[in-house]
């Protein structure tokens, strides 16, 4: 009974441990990267925004960037080469970087889709070019889906476009069932593995590109330490099976310019059955294959952009039109 007793007591121990040790790296990150831009309040959000200024006769962009991420993902490298030609959004997703959900909002798709509806609605963004990174892909085409006014066209970057059979590995951690057991690790012993495993994490994430050494700070990792990143991601990635297998049979009712931007050696996505089936389903798409990984905003920021001002600049060469034919 004695060793019971001090086992359940050492645990208890290592479990406040843990739980103190979560609360210190929290304040610790929030402190070194305070939210850079300002909040807007739209049914089911408030979503945390960085706005550049550009030409006021060229299509507006919002950026929205993947699982697990934040805003910096773009601000990074990205956004400095397209602020002045074009206003320029990048969004926090609904719940991740410094955006909340509003208690009992779900995570799926369709959700955050209306929720970047009002966004665009609210910020007087017409119909932008939307930018999608990773499942920022899979939204930026639910919002294409069901909100087709908002959505000028579509510039997928590395884009999760349908159903896998497996989760990368290094998502597992993300796919807890149980919300009582999610919770608890969120606050014991997600923040001190992801620590420990981060060198491999990253390795899979940007393979065979190298991590930028600046990736922690600039690029917004160290935000995902928070115990509120874990359970987002957790709740938005197993939302997927509730909404993408429907998702990914409407990709033919698509009628803008989609552009999809692909690394040749992604380790998390593969290029044909994301990107090329994407293609193949969408009429007028194309599928453009570049050198690298999963993570072009952050590795080859000027290939990215590139491929976004082109898609923005057929975006706005057909606006001209439309508007010397009305």
């Amino acid at each position: 009974m004695i060793v019971v007793l001090s086992l359940l007591a050492v645990a208890a121990l290592s479990g406040a441990l843990a739980v103190l040790f979560t609360v210190y790296v929290k304040r610790k990150v929030e402190a070194l990267l305070p939210p850079q831009g300002r909040f807007v309040d739209v049914p089911g959000a408030r979503l945390h925004v960085r706005e550049f200024d550009g030409d006021p006769g060229a299509p507006a962009i919002l950026l929205v960037h993947g699982l697990a991420g934040q805003l910096e993902h773009f601000t990074h490298g990205v956004t400095g080469r397209l602020a002045g030609r074009h206003r320029v959004v990048a969004v926090d997703r609904p719940g991740a970087g410094y955006s909340t959900r509003a208690p009992g909002t779900p995570a799926d798709l369709r959700t955050q889709a209306a929720i970047l509806a009002a966004l665009i609605d609210d910020l007087g963004l017409g119909a932008p070019l939307v930018v999608g990174h990773s499942l920022g892909g899979a939204l930026a085409l639910a919002l294409a889906l069901d909100h087709p006014r908002h959505v000028g066209a579509l510039a997928l970057i590395a884009p999760l476009t349908h159903m896998q059979d497996e989760v990368p590995p290094v998502f597992d951690g993300l796919t807890i069932l149980s919300p009582l057991w999610r919770h608890l690790v969120a606050w014991t012993l997600a923040t001190p593995v992801s620590i420990k495993n981060s060198r491999a994490a990253l390795d899979q994430v940007f393979g065979p590109e190298p991590v930028p050494h600046d990736f922690a700070t600039r690029g917004g990792a160290l935000l995902g330490l928070r115990p509120g990143a874990f359970l987002s991601a957790s709740d938005d990635l197993r939302s997927l099976p509730d909404c993408l297998p429907a998702q990914q049979t409407r990709y033919g009712e698509l009628d803008l310019a989609v552009t999809i931007l692909y690394g040749r050696d992604d380790r998390i996505l593969d290029p044909h059955a994301h990107g090329q089936a994407l293609a193949d389903k969408v009429r007028g798409a194309r599928l453009q294959l570049i050198d690298g990984g999963h993570m072009l905003p952050i590795t080859n920021p000027e290939a990215a952009a590139t491929f976004i001002l082109a898609a923005a600049a057929a975006r706005r060469s057909d606006r001209n039109t439309d508007a010397a034919q009305a």
